[in-house]
Formats: C-alpha cells, structure tokens, sequence
C-alpha cells in the first residue's frame, strides 16, 4: 500500500511554478529520501503533502485517502511535520513546547509521552532551560520531537540533519531507523547529507526544476554506482574489439583518454517459478583477472588496470542538474 500517492501535483506562486505535475510514490513502512537541489521544489511538495499548503492543482492521496476525505481533515491528524523552522514557543523549556502540543491534540498521559520523546532526541537533561537558549541542532532536535507528539504514522522531516555537529547527526539518524523499524513510522526525508540519507533510505526520488527526475530504490541506486574496471593498452581500438566480443552483454565505453570502461555483464539462468520455466538476469561485473587474461592472450600490453567505483553523490548530482550554485 502507497502511503503518499501524488498526481501531476503542482504549485504556482505568480509565474514560477515551485512544483510542476509532480508524481511521486511512497510505500507504507519506506524510508524515501527526497533528494533536489536548493530551490528544486522539495520544501513545498512537503508543505502540501501536510496540508500546509493548498495545490494548484493536481491531488494527493494519503493513507489512500480520497481528495474529498482529505478535505474534510482525515489523514492529516497521522502525519508529523518538520519542515524548515521548527515552530517552537523560546520562552517555554523543551518539556514544556511539547505539552502545549501534546494538550491539544489530546494525547493520553501527556507528561510521560513527553518525557519519552525528550529522551529519544536527547534533550531529556534540558530541564528548565528556555528554548531561546538552546544552540541550532538543540532546536532541531526540539523540532522533531514536536513532530512526534502524538505518535504520528508518517513524518515530513526537511533537513533535519541541519545545524547537527556528526555525533548529534550520528544519534539523529540512528533514532529515526529505530522509529521506522521498531514503530514503523513511514518517513520523508529531505537532506543535502547525502551520505546519510544513504545509510538510512529504503527509496529514493530525486526532483529537479519542481518536476520528478527519478525514483529507484537502495538497490537500482547501488547498480547505477556499481563497481566497474577501467583498463588502459597500447591498442585501445582493437582492445576494445575484443572485449566486445569476449564480454556479451557487457556495458563498455571507450575514453577520451585512450581508456576503456567496463561494466556490468547481464547474465541469464533458467529458473522454475510455479512450475514453469522462465528467464531470470542478473547483473554481473567483469573481474579485472578476466579483463586482464583475455587482454593478455591476444597478445595487449595492458598499462593500467583498475577497479573504479562511482560516487553516489556524484550521480544523484547528475540527475538534480548539476551542482548548486
């Protein structure tokens, strides 16, 4: 079951459109790591999605909600939302942010849900101290303890990493994966750390120009950065021939600088699925023993031989449309 579906979403302010015919799918129990660069259009599908921001058009179904129920408020009451600032009273203390909330959404036994979220984010020895005191990540943690009042099944989170020194970042992301494998609680998570969005994501989508790019999984991202075998000789042309033909199916390109690049080989295996037969493929990289042995017996001298891997950030970078400026 998709817990978020969205249909040619989109949202005009003026003459720019900040979302355009946004489509984006999010199953129940996911991790999404909602990737795109400053301005790409993230923050506002997010304020829709929570209700905090009206489309222009298209829709939005959530907990497969229809668009009339939505209306009349159902799904939002199971969604908790950290987006950009986090909306927090500086004259009261940690704790006491978090009763207002907890009071007035009625939860039951408020002061000890409370305590319970201040010691998930580890704020829980703030005691008295105002809110106007606290550093950056202290706030940001307070933010996502705000969201979970209530014990929400979905949670926006927009940059929650931000303002987080590594050990607090380390904590945070550890805390959230506890959420979603012990509680199951279906998060979307925006963040330009994209090492840690790869730690903890389960599903990807990238939005470039407010228009989804692509949305893939942790293993179509690990294939697309898989490992691949850069080789150098003193006949590139013909080494490239070669391997054309002793490497079928693999995925080979030829360098400007006289390298070849080889990638992953598809293999098929006959498999019995309910009793019938059918073809299952798998993607296979060249080794560099093989790469080097069939190079070698046609008489190459091979220059370098290498084992490349591709950098995740720079290929999410690629589909977002380059670096921010």
């Amino acid at each position: 079951m998709n817990i978020i579906e969205t249909h040619a979403l989109s949202r005009v302010y003026g003459k720019k459109r900040a979302v355009d015919n946004l489509d984006m799918r999010v199953a129940a129990g996911e991790i999404y790591g909602f990737v795109g660069r400053n301005g790409a259009g993230k923050s506002t599908a997010m304020k829709m999605i929570a209700g905090l921001v009206n489309p222009t058009s298209g829709s939005i179904e959530l907990f497969g909600a229809q668009p009339q129920a939505r209306r009349a408020g159902q799904g939002f009451s199971r969604v908790g939302a950290l987006i950009e600032d986090p909306g927090i009273l500086p004259a009261f203390s940690a704790f006491e942010n978090l009763m207002c909330k907890a009071i007035a959404i009625g939860v039951v036994r408020p002061d000890t849900h409370c305590h319970e979220l201040l010691g998930l984010v580890g704020l829980d020895d703030t005691g008295s101290m105002r809110v106007k005191k606290f550093s950056l990540g202290m706030k940001q943690r307070l933010g996502l303890a705000l969201a979970l009042v209530g014990g929400p099944d979905l949670l926006l989170l927009d940059e929650p990493f931000n303002g987080l020194d590594p050990e607090s970042t380390r904590d945070m992301r550890n805390a959230l994966v506890r959420l979603n494998r012990e509680r199951g609680v279906s998060m979307v998570i925006s963040s330009h750390v994209l090492d840690q969005l790869d730690r903890m994501a389960t599903r990807f989508g990238v939005i470039r120009s407010g228009h989804m790019v692509r949305e893939l999984s942790v293993d179509d991202l690990h294939q697309e950065c898989g490992s691949s075998i850069r080789v150098r000789t003193n006949d590139p042309a013909r080494a490239l021939a070669i391997l054309e033909e002793t490497l079928p199916g693999a995925i080979l390109r030829a360098e400007p600088d006289g390298s070849i690049i080889a990638g992953a080989t598809t293999r098929h295996a006959a498999t019995r699925v309910d009793g019938g037969a059918t073809d299952a493929s798998s993607s296979v990289t060249p080794s560099p023993e093989d790469i080097a042995r069939t190079l070698t017996d046609h008489g190459h001298l091979i220059l370098e031989l290498a084992r490349v891997e591709r950098d995740i950030e720079e290929y999410f970078v690629e589909l977002m449309g380059g670096a921010d400026d």
